[in-house]
């Protein structure tokens, strides 16, 4: 079952190639969406792909890479909608 998780990570998250990280991640589990940078501080990412490799890509994001301390991971589930082709770091 395809799936959509919507994140915002909070923490020192910016700067230590959280982005990228995500990116190579996320095309290791074959998941399609986005991540970004917000003006807050906050990381902000959309994953859509099947149930395991989405709630695996998200695990991963409490975490991070190695430079990275999350404080907070919010995320909220719903069906995916088929949006995205690929995986991008904006």
């Amino acid at each position: 079952m395809k799936v959509r998780a919507h994140l915002l990570i909070s923490g020192r998250v910016q700067g230590v190639y959280f982005r990228q990280s995500t990116l190579v991640e996320a095309q290791n589990l074959g998941v399609n969406g986005w991540v970004r940078n917000l003006m807050d501080g906050r990381v902000e990412a959309v994953f859509e792909g099947e149930e395991h490799a989405v709630k695996t890509l998200v695990n991963y994001c409490r975490q991070g890479p190695a430079a990275a301390k999350v404080n907070n991971l919010e995320v909220s589930y719903g069906p995916s909608k088929g949006e995205f082709s690929n995986f991008t770091a904006l």
